[in-house]
């Protein structure tokens, strides 16, 4: 019998909680199989089958283990399994009497909305719209119940599919990951002077350059052109020329550093995490949306590793696409600057002595004035925003008429 234990994922990790098995208790599992997911404070990681066999749980879903601790066993001598032989099926006539299947109509509304054939009928019988209809499956589907309860409750809204004037109070444990969270936000105000400075930026620019290359740049590099990149840019070169908020305090020393190690914030359904796109300066607009995206599915599936997770610089937060206006973002410890974008929104603003409409965001920075003063807060935000509005500097990192004059 081999014993599978929680390995040391972390110096300062000292517990995990086993999120879920991915092979059932009493299962024959192949050598190196994934048998099960595990969270930590900071990532979700899978544990492999040493050998090959019967697999016996040790613990069960929702419970917190220690690492070092046993959470699985494997009876590497039973016997395996015998595979069933491959027999051959051979399609049956169909009687010519048959009726042709009737095929049941799909509502056009929102082709992403899971939805049950006879559920889909209804709806779209009774013109009802699927995207407000919230499903009480466990697997996320919209079913016959869902739509007959919508019909028949026609503007009130029940909450997590309870009746109508339920007054039930649900306690649910926080997990390790939201914790953690929880944890460092409150470090973060409770130990740095936070303060955040405001700016806006005209998206034009950015835009009419989306509008106009994205498809040769999706054709070119298989990736879709989106405004990370841009943002991402703008900041590793105004780090580069503000180094303070590219810094950060260690006990009695401020560490620098000579490169841009950007953390994006990505929100999933288990918290916010922010892995890390390394030397930002150094990548093309490609490489960034290559990396964002990668790095946005993986913490959708929880398979960021520690390494992705650990050792930015400086981070960016994108709250503009939940449709925030304004916020000031807290800072990620131990990094001394966050900026925060945001909803890109039409207002009228003064050009040239006449009232237009342009595309514009807020701006925030957030930053720990103990390191940073006003003059490097406002002077890289001005710059970031500079950077965006003139998107050819950002080839150069200056005005190309003044490196043409080196002036």
């Amino acid at each position: 019998m081999i014993d599978i234990k929680v390995p040391v994922v972390g110096e300062s990790i000292s517990e995990v909680t086993l999120l879920k098995w991915t092979k059932a208790d009493g299962a024959w599992v192949e050598r190196d199989e994934v048998i099960a997911e595990l969270e930590s404070e900071k990532a979700t990681f899978e544990i492999n089958a040493e050998q090959a066999g019967l697999l016996k749980h040790g613990a069960k879903e929702g419970d917190t283990i220690r690492i070092g601790d046993v959470v699985a066993h494997i009876d590497e001598k039973a016997t395996a399994p015998a595979k069933p032989a491959a027999t051959e099926v051979k399609e049956e006539a169909k009687p010519t009497t048959a009726a042709p299947e009737k095929l049941e109509p799909q509502p056009a509304a929102d082709k992403n909305v899971k939805i049950t054939p006879v559920a889909a009928a209804i709806a779209a019988d009774k013109k009802v719209d699927i995207s407000a209809v919230k499903p009480s499956s466990s697997t996320g589907k919209i079913v016959k119940g869902d739509i007959l309860n919508a019909l028949s409750n026609p503007g009130k809204i029940s909450f997590n599919q309870q009746e109508l004037n339920s007054r039930e109070v649900r306690r649910e444990r926080m997990s390790n990951l939201r914790k953690t969270i929880s944890r460092r936000l409150v470090e973060s105000k409770n130990t740095t002077a936070m303060l955040t400075t405001f700016n806006e930026a005209d998206m034009s620019r950015i835009m009419e350059l989306r509008s106009k290359y994205k498809d040769v740049f999706k054709e070119k590099h298989g990736v879709g052109l989106g405004f990370m990149s841009f943002f991402a840019k703008a900041c590793s070169v105004s780090l580069s020329e503000w180094p303070a908020v590219n810094a950060y305090i260690d006990g009695d020393e401020i560490i620098y550093h000579d490169y841009a190690d950007i953390s994006i914030a990505v929100s999933t359904p288990r918290g916010l995490t922010v892995p890390v796109l390394r030397n930002v300066e150094s990548m093309s607009m490609a490489d960034v949306e290559k990396k964002v995206g990668e790095l946005a599915a993986k913490a959708r599936d929880n398979k960021l590793t520690m390494e992705e997770l650990t050792g930015g610089t400086f981070t960016i937060t994108n709250g503009g696409v939940f449709g925030s206006l304004m916020s000031t973002p807290i800072l990620n410890l131990p990094q001394s600057a966050i900026l925060g974008m945001h909803k890109i929104q039409e207002r009228p603003i003064a050009l040239n002595g006449q009232v237009v409409i342009r595309p514009m965001m807020y701006l925030a920075l957030s930053y720990d004035h103990r390191i940073i003063d006003g003059r490097e807060s406002v002077g890289f935000l001005v710059r970031v925003k500079e950077l965006l509005e003139n998107p050819e500097q950002l080839l150069f990192g200056k005005d190309p008429v003044k490196a043409l004059l080196e002036i």
